[in-house]
C-alpha cells in the first residue's frame, strides 16, 4: 500500500530561535521519496537531523527573524519493520509520565478492568475511552493530561491517547504514544494514537475511531505528547501562522489509466483510508 503524506507550516519568527521540527516520517518507515525544505525569503536552511532511540527524526535549526516556511512531502510504500523491544524500553513505558499519570488513575483502572489481560484488556480500555470521551476540537489545552480528560470527558486525539496509555500502564501493560499521518482522517491534521505492548509486539489503539489503523504512517514515538510535539522552540519567539496537513492512499498504477484494474485491490485501497473500514476489534500494528 502506497501512501503520500504532506505538511505545510508557516511560522513568524519574532526573534532568533532554536527551532525543533518533528514532522518527517520515522526512520524505520519505508520512504520511497521525500522532500523537506525550510525557507525564509531567498534563504534555504539545512537543519541538523537528530534521530532518537525509537527512530523519531527531529530536525533542528537556528532560525532568524521573519516568515519561515516549512514544507514536507513523502511517499511511503510497504510495511514498516518492527524491531525487537528491549526489556529496558518496555519498563520505561510502564512508568507514569507527564501527561499519562498511571499512578493517579491506578485505583480506577484496577476496579474497572479487574481480571482482564492481553487482548481483552486492550479492547476494554479502547471501548471505555471511545464511549466516555467526546471529541471536541478547540476545547482542550496543551497542558491537559489523562487525569484532566477523565474528569472533563472531552478532548482531541492526544487526550484520547493519553487516557488509554495511563489506564493500560496502571494495569501493568506497557503503553506508548505515537504521532502519525492518517489517510482519511476527518478533520485532517496530525494524529495521535496509543500503542500497547502485548506478546512481544506493539498494537495500535485509536479510541477516537477517526482513523483507519491499517494506513497510519508513524512520525514519532514516546512516553506521551511531550516527546512527540511537531514543533518546539527555545529562546526567541515563534507564532504558527498557517498549517496544512494531508495524507492519502495512492491508487495502484493500473487504476490510473483504467487498464487491468483489480476491483478487489481498489476496494482494499479505499477501505484502508476509510475509518469505517476498521472494526477496531482486531490487533493491528502501525504499517
Amino acid at each position: 500500500m502506497q501512501r503520500v503524506v504532506t505538511a505545510e507550516l508557516d511560522l513568524q519568527v519574532a526573534a532568533p530561535v532554536d527551532l525543533i521540527c518533528q514532522v518527517a516520517a520515522a526512520q524505520q518507515v519505508p520512504v520511497l521519496d521525500e522532500q523537506f525544505t525550510f525557507t525564509q525569503g531567498d534563504r534555504v536552511y539545512t537543519p541538523t537531523e537528530i534521530i532518537d532511540q525509537s527512530g523519531s527524526r527531529l530536525h533542528r535549526l537556528q532560525a532568524e527573524t521573519g516568515r519561515l516556511e516549512i514544507r514536507y512531502e513523502a511517499t511511503v510504500d510497504g510495511r514498516t519493520p518492527h524491531p525487537r523491544t528491549s526489556d529496558l524500553e518496555a519498563i520505561s513505558y510502564l512508568r507514569p509520565s507527564r501527561y499519562c499519570q498511571s499512578d493517579e488513575v491506578f485505583q480506577q483502572a484496577r476496579r474497572q478492568f479487574k481480571g482482564l489481560e492481553g487482548h481483552e484488556l486492550i479492547g476494554a480500555v479502547s471501548d471505555f475511552v471511545a464511549t466516555s470521551t467526546t471529541y471536541t476540537p478547540g476545547l482542550s489545552h496543551g497542558t491537559d493530561s489523562a487525569v484532566t480528560t477523565l474528569m472533563t470527558g472531552q478532548g482531541v486525539c492526544r487526550d484520547y491517547a493519553h487516557v488509554v496509555i495511563a489506564l493500560l500502564r496502571a494495569m501493568d501493560m506497557p503503553a506508548r504514544y505515537a504521532a502519525c499521518y492518517a489517510p482519511g482522517l476527518e478533520p485532517m491534521d496530525f494524529h495521535a494514537v496509543a500503542e500497547a505492548y502485548h506478546d512481544g509486539a506493539w498494537y495500535v489503539i485509536d479510541a477516537t475511531r477517526l482513523s483507519n489503523r491499517h494506513s497510519l504512517v508513524r512520525i514519532a514515538t514516546g512516553r506521551d505528547a511531550a516527546d512527540c510535539a511537531f514543533l518546539s522552540y527555545h529562546g526567541g519567539a515563534v507564532s504558527l501562522q498557517r498549517m496544512l496537513v494531508d495524507a492519502w492512499v495512492m491508487p495502484e498504477a493500473e487504476d490510473v489509466d483504467g487498464s487491468d484494474a483489480d476491483p478487489l485491490a481498489a476496494i482494499e485501497r479505499d477501505a484502508a483510508s476509510d475509518p469505517a473500514g476498521d472494526d477496531y476489534t482486531e490487533l493491528v500494528q502501525i504499517a
